[in-house]
């Protein structure tokens, strides 16, 4: 008889289980914690299942392509597939700015944020409306090339093409995972198993992390498949794991409402302890080099465990370097209203991707900058399309030591409102990447911020004369470093000769896509010549790079690090072979589309050569 009660006792806790998880499905929706259900079930009553392609290409981060083409553009994942499934390098398919650790590895590259949540490794993002909202039941992806960038697929409650935008915008992730590399770059479907969701969405957003990958991936469409009535779960058999009986963990760790957040910021009851423990017994600045490895959601939990660690954790010396931007989906206007007492220090912030949508407001991002703005060194917003000219006024005002400020993609600033940054005279690193920028501010900014290492410019399709710019830029950045001109369309060797003799300490220049460069003017060879630093030179699809131009780096260049010809006609393999015994910390070389470099000669040279990645695209 005995062992009849411990069986009874296990019976018991799983009819517990089963009846605390269907509670919480009931409240919170079907599948909403990831460690719940998993398997063997259906949705009850049966619904039509629609199937629709991306109807638009709402908002991204960054793409390969032209603002004014539809080559290698995000736009081209809006529609029915233009390639798949066919792999290779193909114009017709979206694709993101950067790829592998390169971008990481060289003179522009920014130091990282600390406290980076280990669930978010996202780098790009593009967002995709469809039809019809449904209540998503799968989502297909249809990569042509080099696959398994794609680490976080979201929905969102917001209709894009409603006339009554809802009060509160709430993002969910359908699904989520670590950068995987996948072996080989041929195309496929890639179909995640997504999460149920308790409201129907005609808004999908994809996040990227190409850090694995060997070369750019492409993207042809995306598929939403889904039911117009809510999906009503039936258990049929489930599994049910042990941890299950833990509180809503899953939803604040990986939901993505503003209210669990803002809770947390906000916390003013602590709970009654008789002491502090050993905690009383440390030294003050050895607990806060402990809560110095905390996330911030983390630091608001201990937060209300005892006032001791409250004091701790609302200490502004934890809050002197913060990233908002994992959290992105939850930063609104009281989010920034509850921290402003702990940044009061604060010398780096990262709010991109962060306030879209009616999240923040231009009231509530002056007010923040006016308590927390003096001491601001770095930061960061791009993506941020809440930004105006009175953003930009207040950041100029309430930042007067201001040295890094990345604006990349707020393509809604408008073109005056740049004026305003010229009074920002610390600034040593811009970033005006897919901005309207227009040329009278950028002089201006070029003029009084006479102290710039690090520009971007990449993509800015209103300046009409880079030649005077690089004029400019001869003549006032003399400390310039890095310098990227992607995509310029008309900067020509004059330009180059003013910046070459101007700007000798640049380390770094990408004049990607740039047409009006021609070999036959001598300005690549003047670039070499001129700038013994180079460590980075992206000369893509110059069609007119030769061997001249490759001896003239072999000769000048030697600490060159990476370079960049897709495309060009003129370079032979001797050339390429007299460029890697010269430069011995070249590490990556893309020789991609060059019609004398064949298959063959890659062989050879990764033989020869085994330190230097070198890349060759193909299209089939």
């Amino acid at each position: 008889m005995p062992p009849v009660f411990p069986m009874l006792t296990v019976l018991s806790m799983f009819y517990y289980m089963c009846l605390r998880r269907r509670a919480r499905t009931t409240t919170r929706g079907e599948m909403n914690s990831r460690r719940a259900i998993e398997s063997n079930t259906r949705a009850l009553p049966i619904n039509v299942e629609i199937v629709q392609y991306a109807k638009e290409v709402l908002d991204f981060s960054s793409h390969y392509g032209s603002e004014n083409s539809m080559s290698y553009t995000m736009w081209n994942l809006a529609g029915i597939p233009n390639v798949y499934p066919s792999s290779g390098d193909f114009t017709q398919t979206a694709v993101f700015r950067t790829y592998g650790t390169w971008w990481d590895r060289c003179p522009s590259a920014r130091l990282p944020f600390k406290r980076t949540p280990s669930n978010f490794c996202s780098q790009d993002y593009v967002e995709l409306a469809f039809e019809e909202p449904v209540y998503p039941t799968a989502v297909h992806i249809l990569e042509t090339y080099h696959p398994g960038a794609v680490v976080r697929i979201l929905a969102c409650s917001a209709n894009p093409y409603s006339q009554n935008p809802p009060a509160e915008v709430r993002w969910e992730i359908l699904w989520s995972e670590a950068p995987t590399k996948v072996n080989g770059p041929q195309a496929r479907q890639f179909t995640p198993c997504i999460k149920q969701i308790n409201f129907p969405t005609n808004l999908i957003r994809l996040e990227v992390n190409s850090s694995l990958l060997d070369y750019y991936t492409e993207l042809d469409a995306v598929v939403l498949h889904g039911v117009k009535e809510r999906p009503v779960l039936s258990l049929k058999t489930s599994m049910i794991d042990m941890n299950d009986i833990d509180e809503d963990e899953d939803e604040e760790k990986y939901g993505c409402g503003m209210d669990t957040l803002n809770k947390q910021f906000s916390i003013v009851t602590l709970r009654e302890w008789p002491t502090n423990g050993y905690f009383d017994k440390l030294p003050y600045e050895l607990i806060q080099l402990i809560l110095s490895h905390l996330t911030v959601p983390d630091l608001c939990r201990l937060a209300q465990t005892c006032k001791l660690l409250y004091q701790h954790c609302c200490d502004p010396l934890q809050y002197i370097h913060l990233s908002l931007q994992p959290y992105w989906a939850r930063i609104n206007d009281t989010s920034l209203e509850c921290l402003q007492s702990r940044c009061t220090l604060i010398q780096w912030l990262n709010l991109s991707w962060t306030g879209n949508r009616g999240a923040i407001s231009v009231s509530g991002f002056s007010r923040f900058l006016k308590v927390c703005g003096s001491e601001l060194v770095r930061l960061e917003l791009s993506c941020g399309h809440f930004l105006n000219e009175t953003c930009l006024e207040v950041i100029t005002e309430m930042c007067p030591n201001l040295q890094e400020l990345n604006l990349s993609s707020c393509d809604k600033i408008p073109p005056q409102a740049f004026n305003h940054i010229a009074k920002v005279g610390s600034l040593r690193r811009l970033i005006l990447y897919r901005t309207k920028v227009e040329q009278t501010a950028l002089l201006s900014i070029l003029n009084f911020c006479s102290e710039l290492q690090h520009l971007s410019l990449g993509s800015c399709v209103m300046i009409e004369d880079y030649d005077l710019i690089a004029s400019m830029m001869g003549a006032k950045c003399k400390k310039l470093r890095s310098l990227d001109l992607w995509r310029c369309k008309n900067i020509t060797e004059s330009g180059i000769a003013e910046l070459a003799t101007g700007c000798q300490l640049l380390e770094e220049l990408d004049l990607g896509w740039c047409p009006t460069l021609q070999s036959s003017t001598g300005c690549f060879t003047n670039l070499a010549r001129k700038l013994p630093n180079l460590q980075k030179l992206f000369l893509t699809a110059n069609r007119s790079v030769c061997d001249t131009d490759i001896e003239e780096l072999a000769a000048n260049c030697t600490h060159l690090r990476q370079l960049d010809i897709l495309g060009t006609r003129m370079v032979s393999p001797a050339s390429l072979r007299k460029l890697l015994e010269s430069c011995k910390d070249l590490s990556l070389l893309d020789v991609s589309f060059c019609s004398q470099i064949d298959n063959r000669v890659v062989l050879e040279l990764n033989a020869n050569f085994p330190n230097v990645f070198i890349k060759k695209s193909f299209t089939q």
